[in-house]
């Protein structure tokens, strides 16, 4: 196979400018700074699933997320500022029952059973 010489010193400037000799510096990102997550742990006893939500004292309720029948599930709680004092609800996902917890303060990790 002949290569013409043109092309040649297009492969060498090519070669040359895709990362000969380029210097790279490799570092490690710093940690982020560990914050307590708030959250609720919800074992649903039922033999279908439940929708879970909170309601912080003074505001709307938040949509959390569904659990399955019979299964343990921790849900971190977004948006709610630790120490709020919350009300966790779950309604079956045949909307034919309503469980709902005391209220309690945001703090950590909230064990709540259903039913």
């Amino acid at each position: 196979m002949r290569v013409s010489p043109r092309a040649a010193v297009f492969v060498l400037l090519f070669s040359a400018a895709c990362g000969g000799g380029r210097q790279v510096e490799v570092r490690t990102a710093p940690q982020p700074t560990v914050t307590a997550e708030q959250a609720v742990s919800v074992t649903n006893n039922l033999s279908q699933g439940v929708n879970i939500s909170v309601t912080p004292t003074g505001s709307t309720e938040l949509f959390l997320r569904q659990v399955p029948a019979n299964t343990v599930e921790r849900i971190v709680v977004q948006g709610v500022a630790r120490g709020t004092s919350v009300t966790f609800k779950a309604v079956t996902v045949d909307g034919s029952r309503t469980y709902q917890s005391r209220t309690v303060p945001l703090n950590g990790t909230f064990s709540w059973p259903v039913p």
